[in-house]
């Protein structure tokens, strides 16, 4: 569910990205068959690093491109379905400063608003004061708001197969939170933290008086008739067709190096401790219209997508991604052709990467079933952290257009 932050052990385990080789599945197209060869070979190369399988889709002026690769299930040794469902984790939050920033369009909140005035006594203890902290660094990731995650006992085999179904509410995420002091003094730093969504979340409750997720439902799903894509809430399966997600938990998260063990179905779980920060399922397809109705303007006024695409530096991402900037939900990744607009998220089970030109005419997304890209024939993934993926999108993005 993170964009990679080095700040917690448990939340780095649960999106370092490298490592196996497998047959290509094959491809559906009605682009440039050069194009298909790339993104194919770039496919296979992700599998080849440890994925089981991947699907990935691009859509270009001239036509789409899907290929995939790889395995969707390790056992039937069948590929990932066309049409798969999977956890876009942290992408999900780009849907959820969307709606905020409707609802600034609309007159019903100001992006200076603090989180007090509408979550009163939510924010506080510890240092944390929620009263001098505002809804665009919420969005932005400069509020200095104290991570949840590690709080969640999911991260270890053991735990995850305890607690895999538990029911989690925003109120006692949040909570857990509170109990660390905060990473900064609000608008003094750059920190990721999941809690900023599961704030502005619920502040969309606040505001509209309905649940977040039916207004995600309502102002973006339903509008653009996204008929893959839901907000499962504490529903724990996905929606077939769906591949197999697999995780590879740490053996002991005090080693060093760490070691990782065997692949583990983790297909089923209750994605409420990801919350507004990253519970949402959809598919290639969706997700790309997603994408390019919201950089053409279709989802938001000219003045609040400025306001989204304003960005700050992200120190803690340009390990990962060099350069990179952070705005409101969104991220801008500089390439040798530009850069592009990109949200990644990470959950067991799911890796989800994408990206899209700042003139919309270019789109990719990429699904990998596991959140541990590690060689199968190593339990120790190689060092320094890195997006496997990266080269894809950018390669996919960054062809003559």
């Amino acid at each position: 569910m993170t964009m990679r932050t080095k700040t917690s052990a448990l939340i780095v385990l649960a999106a370092i990205s490298f490592g196996t080789g497998c047959s290509p599945a094959g491809a559906e197209h009605d682009g440039n068959d050069a194009t298909q060869v790339s993104l194919q070979k770039d496919a296979d190369a992700l599998v080849s690093k440890g994925t089981p399988g991947v699907l990935t889709e691009l859509r270009m002026p001239n036509g789409v491109v899907k290929v995939r690769s790889g395995e969707g299930d390790t056992d039937a040794k069948t590929p990932v379905p066309w049409d798969a469902h999977f956890r876009i984790a942290s992408f999900s939050k780009t849907f959820v400063a969307t709606t905020l920033l409707q609802l600034v369009g609309e007159h019903r909140l100001s992006l200076d608003d603090t989180v007090e005035k509408w979550l009163p006594g939510v924010v506080t203890g510890n240092g944390n004061d929620g009263s001098k902290i505002t809804i665009r660094q919420l969005l932005q990731h400069t509020s200095g708001v104290p991570e949840y995650i590690a709080g969640v006992p999911v991260f270890t085999e053991s735990d995850f197969r305890q607690h895999r179904f538990d029911k989690h509410s925003p109120a006692d995420l949040v909570a857990l939170a509170m109990r660390q002091t905060p990473t900064f003094a609000p608008g003094a730093g750059w920190s990721y933290s999941n809690t900023n969504y599961v704030l502005a979340g619920m502040i969309i409750g606040e505001v509209t008086g309905q649940d977040w997720r039916a207004a995600v439902d309502e102002r973006i799903i339903k509008r653009l008739g996204m008929r893959n894509t839901s907000t499962p809430g504490h529903s724990t399966v996905l929606p077939h067709p769906h591949a197999t997600a697999y995780e590879r938990f740490p053996e002991d998260v005090t080693a060093e190096p760490l070691r990782f063990g065997k692949p583990v179905d983790v297909t089923e779980l209750n994605p409420s401790y990801a919350e507004a920060a990253g519970e949402l399922v959809s598919t290639t397809g969706d997700a790309l219209v997603f994408l390019q109705a919201l950089i053409s303007g279709k989802l938001l006024a000219p003045a609040e997508l400025a306001e989204m695409q304003k960005t700050v530096p992200a120190p803690s991402l340009q390990s990962v991604w060099p350069e990179a900037r952070y705005g409101l939900g969104i991220a801008w990744i500089p390439t040798a052709c530009g850069g592009y607009w990109s949200h990644a998220g990470d959950i067991q089970g799911f890796q989800t990467r994408n990206g899209i030109t700042p003139d919309g005419k270019r789109s990719v997304i990429v699904s990998m079933n596991t959140d541990s890209v590690i060689p199968k024939e190593s339990s120790t993934p190689p060092t320094p952290l890195e997006d496997p993926s990266f080269d894809l999108v950018k390669n996919a993005l960054c062809e003559r257009r």
